[in-house]
């Protein structure tokens, strides 16, 4: 019986280092509580979030306990209770808290727990401002935009002043 203990210690230990693994090396992650939310939905949830490289495990709140001690974030650990699921990226701070935030609009059980974005712990009042950022691709397109319209203007005063000349 010993051997066997011996050996699921060992399991743990190994899943311990592994979640604080991912939450070292992750841009963002979140904890929400996910109790009450029907298979189905769920499944879309996963794989929306599988889609966009967000990783999401349930796992329990021991593990992440000592998870979060060894990545230097045990100020997280007094929100871990209940039911809970992490979901990090490692590429995209933002896809994380945006995914699950537009999941929780429709689902009042689905609750954000707290998180880490980009190395600094974050409570559930921060992940929704977090979810609420403009992605990446509109960000640029904003820039780009701004960058552009003084051209813009510039091209069709040129071209005004050509036509006046050609009048």
């Amino acid at each position: 019986m010993l051997h066997a203990n011996a050996s699921i210690l060992e399991q743990k230990k190994a899943k311990v280092a592994a979640v604080a693994e991912e939450m070292k090396n992750a841009k963002s992650f979140v904890f929400v509580n996910f109790s009450g939310i029907p298979v189905e939905d769920d499944t879309q949830l996963r794989r929306e979030l599988r889609e966009a490289g967000v990783k999401y495990e349930v796992v329990k709140n021991s593990i992440l306990a000592f998870a979060l001690k060894e990545a230097g974030y045990e100020a997280l650990a007094e929100n871990l209770a209940g039911c809970t699921a992490i979901a990090s990226c490692d590429s995209d701070a933002v896809a994380p808290a945006r995914i699950l935030y537009n999941y929780a609009k429709k689902h009042e059980n689905f609750q954000f727990k707290g998180g880490v974005v980009e190395g600094k712990v974050v409570d559930s009042a921060a992940i929704v401002d977090v979810a609420k950022l403009p992605t990446r691709e509109v960000l640029i397109a904003i820039v780009l935009g701004t960058l552009q319209a003084p051209i813009s203007g510039l091209a069709r005063a040129l071209d005004q002043i050509r036509e006046k000349q050609s009048a």
